[in-house]
């Protein structure tokens, strides 16, 4: 178990650094909108087009990494949607059963789902070299890869939290103020 636990926190570890970089992503997408947003109601104003669909793309391309890559870290801190009305009042092991299930029952299968359908996806985009339908657009395979990543991500994340419910369960993991601490 303890070996389970370390490799779960090194996952954690993983996804808490992508969280990092996905912060700044959305720092350079709104400044990318900004520029958006300028450039089109400059090129209005003097009639000269200053935008350009790469930046266009770029833009919404962005708000797709964070929006797939951040649902892992999400749910390593606890930031994710839940109905905390009876959760909240629920002792350890009470959430631990519910989350352990909740995990096996709806996240997992959901992961290996997307998965399965959207890494062939990526892969024939890929194999074509996919461009953008837009002159100077950006290459499509990019974007499309980051659908199977971040999912991968969130199985990851997933079986991470799993392991350590686990624990809670067979009392090798103890709960304090919402953090897990492992004695490893």
């Amino acid at each position: 178990m303890h070996s389970l636990l370390r490799i779960s926190q090194a996952i954690d570890r993983i996804n808490n650094r992508i969280g990092v970089l996905l912060s700044w992503l959305v720092l350079i997408m709104v400044l990318v909108g900004v520029y958006n947003a300028v450039t089109r109601k400059l090129s209005h104003a003097i009639g000269v087009d200053l935008s350009s669909n790469m930046y266009i793309e770029a833009q919404w391309y962005l708000f797709s990494l964070v929006f797939l890559w951040a649902g892992a870290y999400a749910l390593r801190n606890g930031v994710h949607v839940r109905v905390d009305v009876i959760y909240s009042r629920l002792s350890a092991k009470s959430k631990a059963w519910i989350d352990t299930l909740g995990t096996l029952l709806f996240l997992l299968p959901l992961c290996v789902l997307v998965l399965w359908v959207s890494t062939p996806y990526a892969l024939d985009s890929w194999r074509i070299l996919e461009g953008s339908p837009d002159p100077g657009g950006l290459p499509r395979y990019l974007i499309k890869s980051a659908i199977p990543v971040g999912f991968l991500l969130l199985l990851l994340q997933g079986l991470a939290e799993l392991v350590r419910n686990v624990a809670v369960l067979r009392s090798v993991l103890s709960v304090e103020h919402g953090q897990t601490e492992a004695p490893l």
